[in-house]
């Protein structure tokens, strides 16, 4: 039978490595946003570049 000191060490390991994999997404997701924000940007910029002044009419 599994004592209660290990139980409880077995208990904060898990969750441990659980917040640690949820830390990991988290920066990921933060990463992949920051990634798509840029592409956006500069696909706006490229876009506002292209474009035909003779269409643009105030």
């Amino acid at each position: 039978m599994v004592s209660g000191k290990r139980l409880a060490d077995i208990g904060y390991r898990a969750f441990s490595a659980s917040m640690m994999l949820l830390t990991m997404y988290g920066g990921y997701l933060c990463a992949m946003r920051g990634y798509r924000y840029m592409q956006k940007q500069n696909e706006l910029k490229v876009a506002a570049e292209n474009q035909d002044t003779e269409v643009i009419k105030d």
